[in-house]
């Protein structure tokens, strides 16, 4: 069975890479490196790929602050630096960031994402493109430098069902977040009988011997997500959660993230996160191998000293 680690979001630059060195021992199938409007990804999958010997993936790359040439470009260039072993996760994002923090209109994102995935393609496998999309058109692109694989995996983050269909269409897995586990399972049962993919679910997830610590660390994190993404708000409350989001989004706009994470539901974390001792952990992530993800990936965040907190954290899922 896969299972990977998520690092970011809560970490400092030299954390992650801290935390990062401490995977030879755990010994994940992929380290995994976030971005949203702190630390730069394609910088940090480079600084990482020394310190781990694990595959290492972007969780993920937003397909309109770069172009699809760009991508292309950093894609090749981590892989070459890393011995072929990049990941490349792409999604749409959402409007605030792309709007509100790259200045880009959100336009289209089904019909981006294809145009993306195709020439990324194109380009990775050496071949001059001349392209033409809906969106994209190119003329004599080739990459100066040979990329290490004709081929590299590419991920596709989906939320929506659109999303969804096309990722089982064009992508090699998918990353699914903040998603009901039952909603997962039955998703994932549908979906792999018209196309088997590898299936990533990014779980926000926390482990402490004082497990009412880790599932507070859990809620808060939680309640961010649910108060400034709405595109998870809106998703979970189509999925069985709309009285909790409805008030953990109120309080939010009463008083900021000051107590909101109290309104997290027990139901909520149970259906969407990791967390508690080792133990109840463990069994916790057992549930979501049942629901058809092959591959967890596991975000952390961290209890007190970072450090011992990620070694309790790969201790307690590597023996799993």
């Amino acid at each position: 069975m896969k299972l990977s680690y998520s690092l970011g979001s809560l970490l400092s630059v030299n954390e992650v890479l801290q935390c990062a060195g401490k995977t030879a021992k755990a010994k994940p199938d992929t380290v995994w490196i976030p971005e949203t409007w702190g630390m730069e990804n394609f910088a940090m999958l480079s600084a990482i790929s020394s310190r781990t010997k694990s595959k290492i993936g972007s969780s993920i790359i937003n397909i309109y602050s770069r172009s699809p040439s760009l991508i292309a470009m950093g894609a090749a260039t981590i892989d070459s630096i890393s011995n072929q072993r990049l990941i490349l996760g792409l999604g749409t994002s959402s409007v605030p960031i792309i709007q509100g923090l790259h200045g880009y209109a959100f336009e289209r994102p089904l019909q981006r994402m294809k145009e993306t995935v195709e020439i990324v393609r194109l380009a990775l496998s050496g071949k001059k493109i001349d392209y033409s999309g809906q969106i994209f058109s190119l003329k004599g692109f080739t990459l100066l430098i040979k990329p290490p694989r004709p081929a590299i995996p590419i991920y596709i983050a989906a939320i929506n069902q659109k999303m969804t269909e096309l990722t089982w269409r064009i992508a090699d897995g998918v990353i699914f977040y903040l998603r009901p586990i039952s909603e997962m399972k039955s998703t994932i049962s549908k979906m792999q009988k018209k196309r088997t993919i590898d299936v990533a679910c990014q779980l926000i997830s926390s482990v402490s011997e004082n497990g009412e610590q880790a599932k507070e660390r859990v809620r808060k994190t939680l309640a961010f997500y649910i108060s400034v993404g709405e595109i998870y708000r809106k998703f979970l409350a189509e999925n069985g959660f709309k009285k909790e989001t409805d008030n953990i989004y109120g309080e939010y706009q009463k008083s900021g993230f000051k107590s909101n994470h109290e309104l997290v539901s027990d139901h909520m974390l149970e259906s969407l996160t990791i967390s508690g001792t080792p133990q109840e952990c463990k069994k916790q992530l057992k549930k979501f191998y049942n629901a058809g993800i092959t591959h967890p990936i596991m975000q952390f965040n961290p209890i007190d000293d970072v450090g011992k907190s990620f070694d309790l954290f790969t201790k307690t899922f590597s023996d799993v």
